[in-house]
């Protein structure tokens, strides 16, 4: 059935109040939640940083970060909190830990690159994952080129293309109501979430409904900025939120924080880093209201 703008719900600040839940005053980093981000290549090393940090910013317990010596060496420098899995390729990813049982989450796809080693560890975790994974960017495009992926993937897994990379997915629109019409259904065929990015981010349940994120702003428009929120998703789902609530309260936190980082920035000048330094005042927004 051909889904109607009647049928999208705003995703208001009023709405992830009644989804975000404070933090124990007995918490530790066990109890917070333990993530594996998978993520970067020799020449992308930049975006597991992003979506390092942003993980942390968004409450994670311990983060583990799973990448290629040529990385981690910069990992260890710049994002001290996280803790190294090295790949035992240097340049690119080439295969799953031998357990992802230990870890309440999984994030897989900023900076990869497109190594065909890297294709094939990337269809072993989505065969031996055993909950809902947060699939981005070259791991994207790597489901895109081997369609027949998409059945094993676990269901509400939280999928988050930009335009092309869904068009590559679920082929070209004409328009933004016909991919929104395909986000849907391919949502449904696939018992997925999909997170549409772009002004006005969608996200899409795999029942059908629709929400319209209500913040953020065009300067986001820049490099890194789906690194973040890659990194925001895997923060929340490894604490325990559903991947229905991380999906709506990260794609609101992330533009929230976007909207803040205007404060010292402009639409030119902001760059991904200025939204996981944002993130405290966004969280600080949802809070009070």
């Amino acid at each position: 059935m051909q889904f109607r703008l009647s049928d999208i719900q705003l995703l208001t600040n009023e709405a992830v109040q009644g989804i975000y839940i404070p933090v124990s005053k007995f918490a530790h980093k066990g109890s917070n939640g333990l993530g594996l981000l998978v993520a970067g290549s020799r020449n992308m090393p930049g975006a597991a940083l992003l979506s390092a940090k942003a993980a942390l910013r968004s409450g994670i317990g311990k983060l583990t970060v799973h990448a290629p010596i040529s990385v981690t060496e910069k990992i260890a420098l710049y994002v001290p909190e996280a803790i190294l899995y090295r790949d035992s390729n240097s340049v690119y990813f080439s295969a799953i830990p031998d357990s992802t049982s230990y870890y309440n989450a999984i994030a897989i796809g900023p900076g990869l690159g497109k190594n065909p080693i890297t294709g094939k560890g990337i269809s072993e975790l989505i065969k031996k994952a055993p909950y809902p994974i947060i699939i981005d960017a070259d791991a994207l495009n790597f489901l895109a080129e081997n369609k027949v992926w998409l059945e094993s993937l676990p269901q509400n897994s939280i999928l988050t293309p930009h335009i092309s990379e869904f068009d590559r997915l679920a082929g070209k629109s004409k328009h933004r109501f016909e991919r929104l019409q395909k986000a849907k259904e391919f949502a449904q065929k696939y018992h997925v979430i999909v997170i549409l990015k772009g002004h006005y981010t969608t996200i899409v349940l795999p029942d059908g409904n629709m929400f319209m994120n209500t913040t953020g702003n065009q300067g986001m428009a820049t490099a890194g900025s789906g690194d973040v929120l890659t990194g925001i998703l895997l923060g929340l789902l490894a604490k325990g939120y559903s991947p229905e609530n991380s999906a709506k309260l990260g794609v609101y936190l992330h533009g929230a924080a976007g909207d803040c980082a205007l404060e010292k920035q402009s639409h030119e000048s902001l760059i991904a880093s200025d939204i996981i330094e944002n993130l405290g005042k966004a969280f600080k927004l949802v809070v009070n209201g």
